[in-house]
């Protein structure tokens, strides 16, 4: 199993409004937090303008200086952290360093790290499965972490514009989800799709305008997805 963090490790994705709003919930100001942190954590130099430049996602706390801060919020530090993305962030979370999760799937640590780096996981069927169990990955998140999801949006794009049935069978395979969940999100989607260029269209807008709600529904399409398929159940 995965050991403890690298001391050295980056900070994982920090929820700046999360922090204001329990902040301002307890009636303490930066000045209350800053002092907080220095007299009962030793971290003199952190300044009531650090804390609001956390809050402003101007800078984000190490991860030590995030676990003081929960402390000092008088909260759990996941209340503190951001919704992870990448393969990186869900690993910082965790609180693994790169050469455990790497271990952990028998992957080389270079070529782990450059995963990392690039986005483009390289792992075969077994690499992944062990990853999503190391990282408690969703399959959402899996998708979102090696890389597919460039893949799924062009399918999914596809699918609301044309005949989603027809796409089906290869967003199952790609996702490796049932057919039979498919239908009702594709079918929905499709339905969403159809009607807002209908509706654009119908209200005497240019095509510009039209095509420009179009490529802003597609830029959320994936997201849109697995909304509607956590929705369901």
């Amino acid at each position: 199993m995965p050991g403890p963090p690298s001391p050295h490790a980056p900070p994982p994705p920090f929820d700046a409004v999360a922090a204001r709003r329990i902040r301002e919930s307890l009636g303490m100001a930066p000045g209350h937090v800053a002092h907080g942190l220095s007299s009962s954590f030793g971290l003199t130099y952190i300044t009531p303008g650090t804390v609001t430049a956390w809050e402003r996602g101007l800078a984000s706390p190490s991860p030590a200086e995030l676990t003081a801060l929960a402390s000092v919020l008088w909260c759990d530090p996941t209340q503190l952290i951001g919704t992870p993305r990448a393969l990186r962030e869900h690993r910082l979370i965790r609180g693994y360093a790169a050469t455990d999760v790497a271990r952990a799937v028998g992957m080389d640590l270079g070529v782990y790290e450059e995963a990392e780096r690039t986005g483009v996981w390289p792992g075969d069927d077994r690499q992944t499965k062990a990853l999503a169990s190391v990282l408690g990955l969703s399959q959402r998140d899996r998708m979102s972490v090696t890389g597919d999801n460039g893949r799924l949006a062009e399918l999914l794009g596809e699918a609301v514009s044309t005949r989603w049935q027809a796409h089906a069978r290869a967003i199952a395979k790609l996702t490796g989800l049932d057919r039979r969940a498919l239908a009702e999100p594709l079918r929905t989607m499709h339905q969403e799709y159809q009607h807002l260029m209908t509706a654009t269209l119908s209200r005497a807008t240019t095509a510009a305008a039209s095509g420009e709600q179009g490529r802003a529904y597609l830029e959320r399409v994936t997201d849109r997805f697995w909304d509607l398929l956590e929705a369901q159940g």
